[in-house]
């Protein structure tokens, strides 16, 4: 990280804003040359410690619904743990942890009904686990697409925000009671795209997607509209100078939820708040700047929230897998999603025992592949 100037950080802030910011635009809130921006954006990706993809909201496309699980592994098996789990194509995060459990991960399924099947497939091969506790996320309070991370005047955050799809309600915000907004062929190829490489331009887009470059502009700008598709800039905390990234699982009295879930939500150092159903009803990604505001963090935020019953906080000691991508960190060899940024096929799990035979599910995750190109993978 020592490589990392603050120019670099302003430039993965930006983009963090909007993935897809023009490098003009960029260059003229950070204060450099946009070649020089270009440059020390590509050096970055080469390094791997930034990247930008298309990311869909699972929930507003009717596509599955998230889950937290929580794993309690043997001594000494956490890593290998994290590893297989985020070698499963359920698994949207991984992370494995300090504290009282070791091991984080986030899957999608078709239904909640789902779950078991999942962490059936999923655990099926990893007898060093000895408990699982699933966390159903029923609301968003914020999101990783929505964080600013808090290095650009508000001038710049404003301007770079505007046609991001930022607007009104935050990313997978909770399952609505209007019609899902579905994927057809055409955008399921799209995003498929987009999801392994956010900033590519339309033209490329189009030829790997086999439409007209004016079709996948014109799909894009609706699927931002209507609140399907953000860029997500993916970069490890320690590219923006935040030393620690940690969860933190509370328990919170339900008339106090939505209250607490707001206040922490508009705290900086919140990436991803979300309320959940099972013992801990709020589960939050957090950064901070450094460990010593470990303790402050836990006294005065965490302990100045209404209705708090219960708080744990684990550390992250190794992140895996964001947005389906793996990281830098991760022990797999191509940085692609099998998938792109949507849910998988189901053919890969357990048939289902608690559906009467004949009995289809749904079909929103058996999507068609894009079609091959340049070596690239469907």
């Amino acid at each position: 990280m020592d490589r990392v100037t603050p120019l670099d950080r302003a430039i993965v802030a930006a983009l963090q804003l909007n993935g897809r910011a023009p490098w003009n635009e960029i260059a003229r809130h950070v204060g450099a040359e946009p070649r020089t921006v270009m440059r020390r954006a590509a050096r970055l990706e080469e390094l791997g410690l930034v990247r930008v993809v298309g990311f869909v909201d699972v929930l507003r496309c009717g596509l599955g619904v998230p889950v937290q699980v929580r794993y309690r592994c043997r001594p000494g098996t956490a890593s290998h743990v994290a590893d297989t789990l985020a070698a499963h194509p359920q698994m949207r995060f991984v992370a494995s942890l300090a504290g009282s459990t070791d091991c984080v991960a986030e899957m999608v399924v078709p239904r909640y009904q789902d779950v078991g099947r999942v962490l059936e497939s999923a655990l099926g091969s990893l007898p060093e686990v000895s408990e699982a506790e699933s966390l159903p996320v029923l609301h968003t309070f914020t999101s990783a697409p929505d964080w600013d991370p808090g290095l650009l005047e508000e001038p710049a955050v404003e301007a770079l925000r505007v046609g991001t799809g930022a607007g009104g309600q935050p990313f997978e915000s909770g399952l609505r009671e209007e019609a899902s907004e579905a994927l057809d062929e055409i955008d399921v190829r799209i995003v498929r795209v987009l999801g392994e490489s956010g900033r590519m331009p339309f033209k490329d887009v189009a030829e790997r997607a086999d439409c007209s470059e004016r079709t996948v502009g014109r799909r894009v700008e609706r699927l931002l509209n209507t609140g399907c598709l953000r860029f997500r800039t993916l970069a490890e905390p320690e590219v923006l100078d935040y030393e620690v990234e940690f969860m933190l699982w509370l328990a919170v009295d339900p008339a106090e939820l939505d209250r607490t879930g707001r206040a922490l939500a508009a705290h900086p150092s919140t990436k991803y708040l979300a309320a959940t159903a099972g013992r801990y009803n709020l589960v939050g990604q957090m950064v901070l700047r450094r460990y010593g505001e470990l303790y402050p963090y836990s006294t005065e935020v965490v302990g100045g929230l209404p209705g708090v019953r219960a708080a744990d906080l684990t550390l992250q000691l190794r992140t895996l897998k964001r947005a389906w991508t793996p990281t830098r960190y991760a022990p797999l060899d191509d940085p692609r999603p099998l998938h792109g940024p949507l849910p998988p096929p189901t053919t890969n799990l357990p048939p289902a025992t608690d559906l009467p035979a004949g009995t289809d599910l749904p079909p929103a995750t058996d999507l068609p592949p894009i079609p091959a190109s340049g070596g690239q993978r469907p």
